[in-house]
């Protein structure tokens, strides 16, 4: 027997409404080169409206790619709206990554369209001839001075909006001579946002999000055992919008009907802590090295409404979460997830098996990521593929299941590595979980780097430091590092006589490979350990690092 039950899509237009109607007059703060502006949630949503037939005008087809380099901004949250909303997929891109990276993600997704902010033209702009489905470039001042290039194919967002509220009644424009299209039925299962994870041993791979899998997320960072974002809250994502929908806050603030306040291209700690302060947030999310970068301004600042600092994207060190309880008296929640994830799949709280915790006992559980949030299950196998007790000691490789988890990558053959035969998504790291579901990363599976967030391939890395020519073989592992969690260090042998440093390893690789990429730090060694097998032993380099024993001959550099 079916259930009698009204089937409503779960998509973006139903937030749209909801917040449209009941939340119409929270605001949307966000900070610009210049100072800030504010909008309420009707005029964003609004906005987003007229920006559906500003693509209608530009001729950008149903299901096409819109590309978006762009800060944390109410543009941006526009975009988030009116793109899926109009049965596009908004592809939001991560403009530190470097040249060659980027346009192959563009080309991979082909996008039709890029909504860029002024003060990143200058990333975007040269590439421009490299980006063959690149058919327009509207460009969002954001108060930065950077001067535009004389190209018909640039285009100003706020007059594509004016002209789109204008001639809402008319029958042609100058960009499309057919009249608007007729709303768009979206099914809940459409893709509505692309994000593409960073390379590890090959190209980055696109996680296509459906709708339904956008507003399920949302409603679970509703939850008390989450985030708990309600009505009263203001949420400030520092984590970047351009990277797995920020967390999904944009739209889980719009749910809730919170006030929203985006620090735009002011990224600086000083900025950061003003905006805290001044705007009275409740609820932000980073990762550690925002929360490192802050803290000399903790005492400059106020902060009697904040209530929960959530980090993510590597590890929490002990010694900075003790410092922020002890500044401001709130303990930082940690938290576990993937691009491939949406990305929330573990949040760090503290249930009743707890209350006879002491404070150092209690900040320290909230540091791991914690047990899974709703609707996610989690699993962990050995290397043979059995399932492994969640005992809280035997470690094995999380895997996860669940509606806001992908079942595949973008344009990629089905049954890759990634995922089990029965559907689950290999996480690639090791970790255990105990008795009540609580998660704890032991190790990563693969020998990538991450760091301040970001994921860095150190087979990739690798590779552009094997063409230097006085480098005979090369291995990175990740270090700790205070402020971005890990950084790479370069394991190196060089040419017999040669005189390799850490300068002229860097000058090599500038230019070659993201700037945060370059290691800080380079050994040179008279060899590599290895393993019986005659593979690189990279657990030996690490032990060395960790007891600060450097192999005979070694030159820190």
């Amino acid at each position: 027997m079916r259930a009698l039950m009204q089937d409503r899509p779960l998509d973006i237009a139903t937030l749209m409404r909801r917040a449209e109607s009941t939340f119409g007059h929270k605001r949307v703060v966000t900070a610009t080169v210049d100072g800030e502006t504010v909008a309420t949630w009707r005029q964003v949503v609004a906005r987003a409206r007229r920006l559906v037939g500003v693509l209608d005008r530009l001729r950008v087809p149903r299901r096409a790619r819109v590309g978006t380099f762009g800060w944390n901004s109410q543009r941006h949250v526009e975009l988030y709206l009116a793109v899926p909303a109009s049965g596009r997929v908004l592809h939001t891109l991560n403009h530190r990554l470097f040249a060659a990276e980027l346009t192959w993600i563009v080309a991979d997704a082909a996008d039709d369209v890029l909504f860029v902010d002024r003060s990143l033209i200058g990333v975007v702009w040269p590439l421009i001839d490299q980006l063959p489905t690149v058919r327009h470039v509207v460009v969002m001042d954001d108060g930065a001075t950077t001067e535009l290039p004389d190209d018909p194919r640039i285009h100003d967002y706020e007059t594509l909006l004016a002209d789109a509220d204008a001639d809402a009644d008319a029958d042609a424009d100058a960009l499309a001579p057919d009249a608007p299209a007729a709303p768009v039925v979206v099914d809940e299962n459409d893709a509505a946002s692309l994000c593409y994870t960073s390379g590890t041993t090959g190209r980055p791979r696109g996680v296509l999000y459906s709708h339904r899998s956008i507003v399920l997320h949302a409603l679970l960072l509703l939850g008390a055992d989450t985030f708990a974002i309600s009505e009263r809250d203001v949420v400030l994502p520092v984590v970047p919008m351009f990277h797995v929908n920020a967390w999904g806050l944009p739209y889980a603030a719009m749910l809730a009907g919170a006030d929203l306040v985006l620090p735009g291209p002011a990224m600086s700690p000083a900025a950061l802590a003003g905006q805290l302060s001044r705007h009275r947030v409740t609820f932000t999310a980073g990762v550690p090295a925002i929360w490192q970068g802050l803290l000399p301004h903790l005492a400059e600042v106020d902060l009697p409404d904040l209530r929960m600092v959530v980090s993510g994207g590597s590890a929490l060190p002990a010694p900075l979460a003790q410092a922020w309880h002890d500044r401001t008296g709130v303990m930082i929640t940690s938290s576990w997830g993937m691009t491939e994830a949406s990305p929330l799949v573990a949040c760090g709280r503290l249930a009743t098996v707890h209350d006879g915790l002491d404070e150092p006992a209690r900040r320290a559980l909230l540091a791991t990521p914690g047990p899974a949030v709703p609707l996610t299950e989690l699993r962990l196998v050995d290397a043979d593929g059995n399932p492994v007790d969640h005992d809280g000691r035997t470690p094995g490789e999380l895997q996860l299941a669940g509606p806001t988890i992908a079942s595949g990558y973008f344009g990629a053959e089905p049954g890759t590595s990634s995922f089990t035969a029965d559907g689950w998504l290999r996480s690639g790291d090791l970790a255990t979980i105990d008795a009540h579901g609580y998660v704890r990363i032991v190790d990563r599976v693969k020998d990538l780097v991450k760091s301040g967030g970001e994921w860095i391939s150190s087979v990739q890395l690798e590779h552009e430091i094997l063409t230097h020519p006085d480098v005979v073989e090369a291995a990175v592992i990740g270090i700790p590092d205070d402020r971005w969690g890990e950084r790479p260090l370069a394991c190196v042998v060089t040419v017999p006589g040669s005189v390799l440093d850490a300068a002229a390893l860097r000058a090599h690789l500038t230019g070659r490979i993201a700037s945060w990429w370059i290691p800080d730090q380079v050994w040179v060694l008279p060899e590599i350990p290895r393993a019986p097998t005659g593979k690189v032993s990279k657990v030996a380099l690490r032990e060395r690092y960790a007891a600060r024993a450097h192999p005979p001959g070694a030159v820190d550099r």
